[in-house]
Protein backbone atom coordinates (compact mmCIF):
# COMPACT_ATOMS: atom_id res chain seq x y z
CA UNK A 1 0.00 0.00 0.00
CA UNK A 2 1.75 3.14 -1.22
CA UNK A 3 -1.11 5.52 -0.45
CA UNK A 4 -3.10 5.94 2.75
CA UNK A 5 -6.51 4.26 2.77
CA UNK A 6 -9.86 5.15 4.23
CA UNK A 7 -11.32 1.70 4.80
CA UNK A 8 -15.10 1.62 4.62
CA UNK A 9 -16.86 -1.13 6.55
CA UNK A 10 -20.27 -1.79 5.05
CA UNK A 11 -21.31 -4.12 7.86
CA UNK A 12 -20.65 -1.40 10.43
CA UNK A 13 -22.68 1.16 8.49
CA UNK A 14 -25.60 -1.21 8.09
CA UNK A 15 -25.50 -2.07 11.79
CA UNK A 16 -25.40 1.62 12.74
CA UNK A 17 -28.42 2.31 10.55
CA UNK A 18 -30.27 -0.55 12.23
CA UNK A 19 -29.44 0.78 15.71
CA UNK A 20 -30.42 4.35 14.79
CA UNK A 21 -33.78 3.23 13.43
CA UNK A 22 -34.47 1.18 16.56
CA UNK A 23 -33.60 4.21 18.69
CA UNK A 24 -35.82 6.73 16.88
CA UNK A 25 -38.83 4.49 16.09
CA UNK A 26 -41.59 5.18 15.19
CA UNK A 27 -39.99 8.27 13.63
CA UNK A 28 -38.71 7.53 10.10
CA UNK A 29 -35.01 7.88 9.34
CA UNK A 30 -33.93 10.42 6.76
CA UNK A 31 -30.37 9.29 5.96
CA UNK A 32 -28.36 12.50 5.46
CA UNK A 33 -25.56 12.45 2.88
CA UNK A 34 -24.13 15.98 2.85
CA UNK A 35 -20.44 16.56 2.05
CA UNK A 36 -20.12 13.41 -0.09
CA UNK A 37 -21.70 11.30 2.66
CA UNK A 38 -19.41 12.87 5.28
CA UNK A 39 -16.37 11.99 3.18
CA UNK A 40 -17.30 8.30 2.86
CA UNK A 41 -18.54 8.47 -0.74
CA UNK A 42 -22.11 8.89 -1.99
CA UNK A 43 -22.43 5.66 -3.96
CA UNK A 44 -21.11 3.43 -1.19
CA UNK A 45 -23.24 5.03 1.52
CA UNK A 46 -26.41 5.25 -0.55
CA UNK A 47 -26.26 1.64 -1.73
CA UNK A 48 -25.70 0.34 1.80
CA UNK A 49 -28.59 2.41 3.15
CA UNK A 50 -30.88 1.28 0.34
CA UNK A 51 -30.01 -2.35 1.12
CA UNK A 52 -31.33 -1.69 4.65
CA UNK A 53 -34.65 -0.48 3.30
CA UNK A 54 -33.99 3.24 3.89
CA UNK A 55 -36.53 5.23 1.89
CA UNK A 56 -35.60 8.86 2.61
CA UNK A 57 -32.27 10.49 1.76
CA UNK A 58 -31.18 14.01 2.68
CA UNK A 59 -28.82 16.19 0.66
CA UNK A 60 -27.71 19.73 1.42
CA UNK A 61 -27.88 20.86 -2.20
CA UNK A 62 -29.62 19.90 -5.42
CA UNK A 63 -26.41 18.90 -7.20
CA UNK A 64 -25.72 16.12 -4.70
CA UNK A 65 -29.40 15.19 -4.62
CA UNK A 66 -29.28 14.58 -8.37
CA UNK A 67 -26.24 12.35 -7.89
CA UNK A 68 -28.16 10.37 -5.27
CA UNK A 69 -31.05 9.98 -7.71
CA UNK A 70 -28.63 8.76 -10.39
CA UNK A 71 -27.18 6.21 -7.97
CA UNK A 72 -30.47 4.97 -6.54
CA UNK A 73 -32.93 5.60 -9.33
CA UNK A 74 -36.44 4.37 -8.66
CA UNK A 75 -38.72 5.74 -6.02
CA UNK A 76 -36.29 6.77 -3.28
CA UNK A 77 -37.43 10.01 -1.66
CA UNK A 78 -34.68 12.64 -1.76
CA UNK A 79 -34.77 15.98 0.05
CA UNK A 80 -32.50 18.95 -0.78
CA UNK A 81 -32.75 21.91 1.55
CA UNK A 82 -30.38 24.57 0.16
CA UNK A 83 -31.80 27.35 -2.03
CA UNK A 84 -30.95 26.71 -5.70
CA UNK A 85 -30.85 28.56 -9.01
CA UNK A 86 -33.50 28.08 -11.70
CA UNK A 87 -31.55 25.50 -13.70
CA UNK A 88 -31.11 23.35 -10.61
CA UNK A 89 -34.78 23.77 -9.73
CA UNK A 90 -35.73 22.47 -13.19
CA UNK A 91 -33.49 19.42 -12.80
CA UNK A 92 -34.81 18.76 -9.31
CA UNK A 93 -38.42 18.91 -10.43
CA UNK A 94 -37.81 16.59 -13.37
CA UNK A 95 -36.03 14.13 -11.07
CA UNK A 96 -38.71 14.28 -8.35
CA UNK A 97 -36.53 15.84 -5.67
CA UNK A 98 -38.31 17.34 -2.64
CA UNK A 99 -37.17 20.95 -2.21
CA UNK A 100 -36.80 22.63 1.17
CA UNK A 101 -38.29 26.13 1.04
CA UNK A 102 -37.45 28.82 3.57
CA UNK A 103 -38.36 32.02 1.72
CA UNK A 104 -41.34 33.29 -0.23
CA UNK A 105 -39.05 34.29 -3.10
CA UNK A 106 -37.78 30.72 -3.48
CA UNK A 107 -41.31 29.31 -3.22
CA UNK A 108 -42.49 31.54 -6.04
CA UNK A 109 -39.55 30.64 -8.25
CA UNK A 110 -40.30 26.95 -7.77
CA UNK A 111 -43.97 27.60 -8.53
CA UNK A 112 -43.07 29.39 -11.78
CA UNK A 113 -40.64 26.67 -12.85
CA UNK A 114 -43.22 23.96 -12.13
CA UNK A 115 -45.82 25.78 -14.23
CA UNK A 116 -43.34 26.25 -17.07
CA UNK A 117 -42.33 22.56 -17.06
CA UNK A 118 -45.84 21.26 -16.57
CA UNK A 119 -44.92 19.23 -13.49
CA UNK A 120 -46.04 19.17 -9.87
CA UNK A 121 -43.30 20.33 -7.48
CA UNK A 122 -42.92 18.70 -4.05
CA UNK A 123 -42.01 21.36 -1.51
CA UNK A 124 -41.28 21.18 2.20
CA UNK A 125 -41.84 24.46 4.02
CA UNK A 126 -39.34 25.52 6.66
CA UNK A 127 -40.63 27.43 9.68
CA UNK A 128 -38.10 29.59 11.50
CA UNK A 129 -38.20 28.23 15.05
CA UNK A 130 -35.56 30.63 16.38
CA UNK A 131 -32.28 29.62 14.76
CA UNK A 132 -32.55 32.40 12.15
CA UNK A 133 -30.94 30.13 9.55
CA UNK A 134 -33.36 30.69 6.70
CA UNK A 135 -36.99 29.81 7.34
CA UNK A 136 -40.35 31.54 7.13
CA UNK A 137 -41.06 33.72 10.14
CA UNK A 138 -44.05 32.69 12.28
CA UNK A 139 -45.78 35.99 11.54
CA UNK A 140 -45.69 35.26 7.80
CA UNK A 141 -46.45 31.53 8.05
CA UNK A 142 -50.23 31.56 7.59
CA UNK A 143 -50.02 33.69 4.43
CA UNK A 144 -47.32 31.47 2.92
CA UNK A 145 -49.29 28.31 3.68
CA UNK A 146 -52.33 29.86 1.97
CA UNK A 147 -50.19 30.62 -1.07
CA UNK A 148 -48.93 27.04 -1.18
CA UNK A 149 -52.45 25.64 -0.87
CA UNK A 150 -53.63 27.80 -3.78
CA UNK A 151 -50.79 26.51 -5.97
CA UNK A 152 -51.54 22.99 -4.74
CA UNK A 153 -55.19 23.32 -5.77
CA UNK A 154 -53.99 24.52 -9.17
CA UNK A 155 -51.88 21.38 -9.56
CA UNK A 156 -48.46 23.07 -9.55
CA UNK A 157 -47.26 22.28 -6.01
CA UNK A 158 -47.60 19.57 -3.39
CA UNK A 159 -47.00 20.43 0.26
CA UNK A 160 -44.89 17.38 1.07
CA UNK A 161 -43.41 18.43 4.40
CA UNK A 162 -42.87 20.91 7.23
CA UNK A 163 -39.43 21.14 8.80
CA UNK A 164 -36.97 23.26 10.74
CA UNK A 165 -33.55 23.30 12.42
CA UNK A 166 -32.85 23.33 16.15
CA UNK A 167 -30.23 25.60 17.68
CA UNK A 168 -29.38 22.90 20.29
CA UNK A 169 -28.04 25.67 22.52
CA UNK A 170 -30.16 24.63 25.51
CA UNK A 171 -33.10 22.36 26.31
CA UNK A 172 -35.25 25.40 27.02
CA UNK A 173 -34.59 26.93 23.61
CA UNK A 174 -35.24 23.63 21.88
CA UNK A 175 -38.51 23.20 23.80
CA UNK A 176 -39.63 26.62 22.62
CA UNK A 177 -38.58 25.75 19.06
CA UNK A 178 -40.79 22.67 19.21
CA UNK A 179 -43.75 24.75 20.36
CA UNK A 180 -43.31 27.05 17.35
CA UNK A 181 -42.96 24.02 15.08
CA UNK A 182 -46.14 22.35 16.37
CA UNK A 183 -48.11 25.58 16.03
CA UNK A 184 -46.96 25.77 12.42
CA UNK A 185 -48.20 22.24 11.78
CA UNK A 186 -51.54 23.11 13.40
CA UNK A 187 -51.84 26.04 10.98
CA UNK A 188 -51.18 23.69 8.07
CA UNK A 189 -53.79 21.21 9.32
CA UNK A 190 -56.46 23.90 9.37
CA UNK A 191 -55.95 24.49 5.62
CA UNK A 192 -55.79 20.90 4.37
CA UNK A 193 -54.01 17.56 4.75
CA UNK A 194 -51.03 17.36 7.10
CA UNK A 195 -47.95 16.38 5.06
CA UNK A 196 -46.21 13.06 5.63
CA UNK A 197 -42.78 14.57 6.37
CA UNK A 198 -42.56 16.58 9.60
CA UNK A 199 -39.01 16.90 10.87
CA UNK A 200 -37.35 19.15 13.43
CA UNK A 201 -34.45 17.13 14.82
CA UNK A 202 -31.04 16.11 13.46
CA UNK A 203 -28.64 13.55 14.95
CA UNK A 204 -28.13 14.73 18.54
CA UNK A 205 -31.68 15.81 19.39
CA UNK A 206 -33.15 12.79 17.58
CA UNK A 207 -31.01 10.52 19.75
CA UNK A 208 -31.40 12.14 23.18
CA UNK A 209 -34.67 14.11 23.00
CA UNK A 210 -37.35 11.67 21.77
CA UNK A 211 -40.11 14.12 22.70
CA UNK A 212 -38.84 16.50 20.02
CA UNK A 213 -38.92 14.03 17.13
CA UNK A 214 -41.46 14.45 14.38
CA UNK A 215 -42.68 11.84 11.93
CA UNK A 216 -39.16 11.93 10.52
CA UNK A 217 -35.63 12.49 11.91
CA UNK A 218 -32.70 13.77 9.84
CA UNK A 219 -29.63 11.78 10.90
CA UNK A 220 -26.26 11.75 9.20
CA UNK A 221 -23.26 11.80 11.52
CA UNK A 222 -24.49 9.12 13.93
CA UNK A 223 -25.18 6.65 11.11
CA UNK A 224 -21.52 6.96 10.11
CA UNK A 225 -20.39 6.51 13.70
CA UNK A 226 -19.41 10.16 14.21
CA UNK A 227 -20.53 11.17 17.70
CA UNK A 228 -21.17 14.76 18.73
CA UNK A 229 -18.14 16.78 19.81
CA UNK A 230 -17.85 16.61 23.61
CA UNK A 231 -20.81 14.22 23.62
CA UNK A 232 -20.98 10.75 25.19
CA UNK A 233 -20.42 7.54 23.28
CA UNK A 234 -23.44 6.17 21.44
CA UNK A 235 -24.76 2.80 22.55
CA UNK A 236 -23.44 0.27 20.04
CA UNK A 237 -22.69 2.85 17.33
CA UNK A 238 -19.14 2.58 15.93
CA UNK A 239 -17.13 4.53 13.34
CA UNK A 240 -17.62 2.95 9.93
CA UNK A 241 -14.28 4.13 8.47
CA UNK A 242 -10.65 3.53 9.49
CA UNK A 243 -7.85 5.76 8.19
CA UNK A 244 -4.77 3.57 7.69
CA UNK A 245 -1.20 4.32 6.52
CA UNK A 246 1.82 2.04 6.26
CA UNK A 247 5.27 2.40 7.78
CA UNK A 248 7.63 3.61 5.04
CA UNK A 249 10.85 3.58 7.04
CA UNK A 250 12.28 3.37 10.53
CA UNK A 251 14.10 6.51 11.67
CA UNK A 252 15.81 6.91 15.05
CA UNK A 253 13.59 4.31 16.64
CA UNK A 254 10.38 5.89 15.35
CA UNK A 255 8.08 4.92 12.46
CA UNK A 256 7.67 7.15 9.41
CA UNK A 257 4.21 6.57 7.93
CA UNK A 258 2.85 7.55 4.53
CA UNK A 259 0.33 10.25 5.29
CA UNK A 260 0.68 13.95 6.06
CA UNK A 261 -1.06 17.29 5.97
CA UNK A 262 -0.96 17.22 2.15
CA UNK A 263 -3.53 14.40 2.28
CA UNK A 264 -5.72 16.31 4.73
CA UNK A 265 -4.36 15.25 8.12
CA UNK A 266 -4.19 18.50 10.14
CA UNK A 267 -0.67 19.19 11.37
CA UNK A 268 -2.21 20.43 14.62
CA UNK A 269 -3.09 16.84 15.49
CA UNK A 270 0.51 16.12 16.42
CA UNK A 271 0.50 14.46 19.84
CA UNK A 272 -2.71 12.49 19.25
CA UNK A 273 -2.90 8.75 19.89
CA UNK A 274 -2.89 6.33 16.95
CA UNK A 275 -3.15 2.54 16.67
CA UNK A 276 -0.23 0.23 15.84
CA UNK A 277 0.35 -3.53 15.89
CA UNK A 278 1.59 -3.02 19.47
CA UNK A 279 -1.33 -0.85 20.57
CA UNK A 280 -1.67 2.89 21.07
CA UNK A 281 1.28 5.13 20.28
CA UNK A 282 1.75 8.89 19.96
CA UNK A 283 1.67 10.79 16.67
CA UNK A 284 4.91 12.72 17.12
CA UNK A 285 4.90 15.02 14.08
CA UNK A 286 2.92 15.61 10.86
CA UNK A 287 4.78 16.80 7.76
CA UNK A 288 3.56 17.37 4.19
CA UNK A 289 3.39 13.75 3.00
CA UNK A 290 4.65 11.75 5.96
CA UNK A 291 4.20 11.63 9.71
CA UNK A 292 6.24 10.26 12.59
CA UNK A 293 4.84 7.82 15.15
CA UNK A 294 6.50 6.74 18.39
CA UNK A 295 8.15 3.39 17.75
CA UNK A 296 7.38 -0.04 19.19
CA UNK A 297 9.24 -3.30 19.61
CA UNK A 298 9.45 -5.35 16.42
CA UNK A 299 8.13 -2.59 14.11
CA UNK A 300 8.88 -3.08 10.43
CA UNK A 301 8.43 -1.37 7.08
CA UNK A 302 4.96 -2.27 5.80
CA UNK A 303 3.32 -2.35 9.23
CA UNK A 304 -0.04 -0.60 9.33
CA UNK A 305 -0.86 2.36 11.57
CA UNK A 306 -4.49 3.37 12.11
CA UNK A 307 -4.90 7.13 12.46
CA UNK A 308 -8.56 6.93 13.45
CA UNK A 309 -11.27 4.32 13.46
CA UNK A 310 -13.24 1.99 15.70
CA UNK A 311 -10.50 1.66 18.29
CA UNK A 312 -9.56 -1.96 17.60
CA UNK A 313 -5.84 -1.09 17.30
CA UNK A 314 -5.79 1.50 20.09
CA UNK A 315 -6.50 4.52 17.91
CA UNK A 316 -8.86 7.42 18.60
CA UNK A 317 -12.08 8.11 16.72
CA UNK A 318 -12.29 11.00 14.27
CA UNK A 319 -14.36 12.93 16.80
CA UNK A 320 -11.78 12.46 19.57
CA UNK A 321 -9.14 13.86 17.22
CA UNK A 322 -11.46 16.73 16.30
CA UNK A 323 -12.00 17.62 19.95
CA UNK A 324 -8.26 18.07 20.32
CA UNK A 325 -8.34 20.94 17.82
CA UNK A 326 -11.78 22.32 18.79
CA UNK A 327 -13.77 21.13 15.78
CA UNK A 328 -16.18 18.32 14.87
CA UNK A 329 -15.53 14.78 13.70
CA UNK A 330 -16.92 15.21 10.22
CA UNK A 331 -14.32 17.90 9.47
CA UNK A 332 -11.53 15.37 9.97
CA UNK A 333 -13.20 13.02 7.49
CA UNK A 334 -14.29 15.53 4.89
CA UNK A 335 -10.90 17.24 4.59
CA UNK A 336 -9.16 14.04 3.43
CA UNK A 337 -8.07 14.50 -0.17
CA UNK A 338 -8.43 12.21 -3.18
CA UNK A 339 -4.91 10.92 -2.53
CA UNK A 340 -6.44 8.96 0.32
CA UNK A 341 -7.82 5.89 -1.40
CA UNK A 342 -11.33 4.75 -0.41
CA UNK A 343 -11.35 0.97 0.02
CA UNK A 344 -14.55 -0.98 0.70
CA UNK A 345 -14.36 -3.62 3.42
CA UNK A 346 -17.32 -5.96 3.90
CA UNK A 347 -16.09 -7.90 6.92
CA UNK A 348 -18.54 -8.46 9.74
CA UNK A 349 -18.91 -5.60 12.20
CA UNK A 350 -16.77 -6.01 15.34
Amino acid sequence: MSRPELRLHGARLRRNIELVRERIAPSTLMFVMKDDAYGHGLSWAAENALSMGVEWFGSYDVRRALEIRRILGGDARIFAWATSDDDEIDEALLQRIDLGVGTVEYLRRIDRRAERLGVRARVQLKIDTGLRRNGILPGDWADVVSEVRAAENAGRLELAGVWSHLAEASDEEDDEAQRVFLRAIDDVERTGPVPEARHLTASAASWWRPELRGSMSRIGAFCYGIRSADGPDLDGIVPVADLVATVLEISGGDAVIGIGSFEGLPSTLAGAGVGTPAGARGLRAIDWTTSIVDGWAGMAVGDEVTLFGAGTAGENSATTLAEAIDTVGEEILTRLTSRVRRVVVDAEAP
